[in-house]
Order: C-alpha cells, then structure tokens, then sequence
C-alpha cells in the first residue's frame, strides 16, 4: 500500500509521518512515535486500554484509523503530566490505589480525565456508567471511583 502524510499534534510536539491507510492510531502512537503508555488490550475497542483524547474527546484509538485524524491534536497518558507534575487524577489513582496490575490504568485514566470535562460524575452510578468502556480483570472499580470522585471534589 502507498504511504500518505499525516500530521498530528501529540502532547502538544507536531509530528509529520508517513503511513499507510490501514495503520491505526494507537499503532502510530505505540511504534512510530515510541509512546508506549497507550496499550494494546483487546484490539477490538471493547476493552479501554488504548483510549486517548483526541480534540478533546475520549477515543479508542485502536479502532481509529490514523489518517482519519491528520491534523488533530492528540493527548496521551504521556502528556497529562505537567512536567514532573502529576495530573491529578494520576495522583489521585496513585492515592486510592486505583491500579493494581497496571496494563488498564492508562485507559482508565484518560477515560476519567475525559468523564469529569463531559459533566458524567454526578453520582458513583453514573460514574460507573460512563466508565463501563474501560475493563479491569484486577477488579479496582472502587478504588476508580473513588479516585474520580476525590478529584471531582477537587474541581468544585
């Protein structure tokens, strides 16, 4: 297949790549640019491990093909951390130990980032709901919640 350019804006560098029309988002972000946080979970957008923010709003980006995205303005995990300040939330997860192996954190992350812009921490209910995109075989949802919540609370 013939490569086409594509241009994106991730954590705020400007990259200009050349791809084929079949590679995905995640896979440029994983082996063209060596941002490795974002991970490879189901492959199938079932899962929430490859979720990231593209313009603002939360992504699969293992079912987004990475040209449809040229010009876009991506954040990963990577870049939610101010220098060596932690986002918040990552403090917070830290905090509640809202991890536990790890491999779903980056996903959940970005997705809570993502849930409190879009106004959906009304309630631990709706929290969950709007959360259900990300999976944790360890079983942290608790300590999730409470993690959003307290930065939640931050924010008010």
């Amino acid at each position: 297949m013939k490569s086409k350019a594509l241009h994106l804006e991730v954590n705020g560098v400007k990259h200009e790549l050349m791809v084929e029309p079949r590679v995905t988002l995640l896979e440029v972000l994983r082996e063209y640019l060596d941002l490795t946080g974002t991970k490879k979970g189901c492959d199938r957008g079932q899962c929430g491990a490859c979720t990231v923010h593209v313009n603002g709003v939360r992504v699969n980006s293992c079912l987004s093909l990475a040209l449809t995205n040229d010009g876009k303005k991506i954040t990963t995990i990577e870049g939610l951390a101010k220098e060596e300040e932690l986002h918040p939330m990552q403090e917070a997860f830290i905090k509640h130990d809202g991890f536990q192996c790890g491999y779903c954190t980056s996903g959940q992350i970005m997705s809570a980032v993502a849930l409190l812009k879009e106004g959906h921490s009304g309630s631990e209910t709706e929290i969950r709901e709007f959360m259900s995109g990300n999976i944790c075989r360890c079983g942290a949802y608790p300590n999730i919640v409470k993690a959003i919540q307290e930065v939640k609370g931050g924010m008010v």
